[in-house]
């Protein structure tokens, strides 16, 4: 099984604005980097190589980011040890501290490509439940065995 993601971010600012253009600005190498990492499957992304035009929220200063990778260990490999990693340090610049969840973490099998339904699904559930086998956090260690337990 690998493991899908889905995050969200309420930005400060419209993409086209001056503040948050150094985030934006770096959005391909950013995605670049992600693709040629270490355990990485599949991104959600348009035409244009992002998903910052992709509306799964009735805001559109609220931006999704999903991703697909072979483990939680080669996800957080990524985020935390890459450049990445220097831009969630300034995250605050730029984006509104979300009071509910704003990823989720859940198991799918190797073949499959999840859905934004899907994931918007599984953010539901993991903020209205908490933490289970279904959806989940870093917080939290399910594996793919406490997913075949489940089926």
């Amino acid at each position: 099984m690998k493991l899908a993601q889905l995050n969200i971010a309420l930005s400060k600012y419209p993409l086209d604005a001056p503040e948050i253009k150094d985030f934006v600005d770096n959005l391909d190498l950013v995605n670049g980097i992600a693709e040629e990492s270490d355990g990485f499957v599949w991104r959600l992304k348009d035409e244009s190589g992002d998903a910052t035009s992709i509306q799964l929220f009735d805001d559109p200063n609220m931006i999704v980011n999903m991703s697909v990778w072979e483990s939680v260990d080669t996800l957080k490999n990524f985020m935390f040890r890459t450049h990445h990693r220097d831009f969630m340090r300034r995250k605050s610049e730029w984006f509104h501290r979300l009071d509910e969840d704003s990823y989720v973490l859940w198991w799918v099998s190797d073949d499959h490509v999840p859905t934004t339904e899907e994931a918007l699904e599984r953010l539901e559930h993991l903020r209205k439940n908490g933490d289970s086998p279904y959806a989940f956090t870093f917080k939290s260690n399910y594996t793919p065995d406490d997913v075949k337990v489940l089926d």
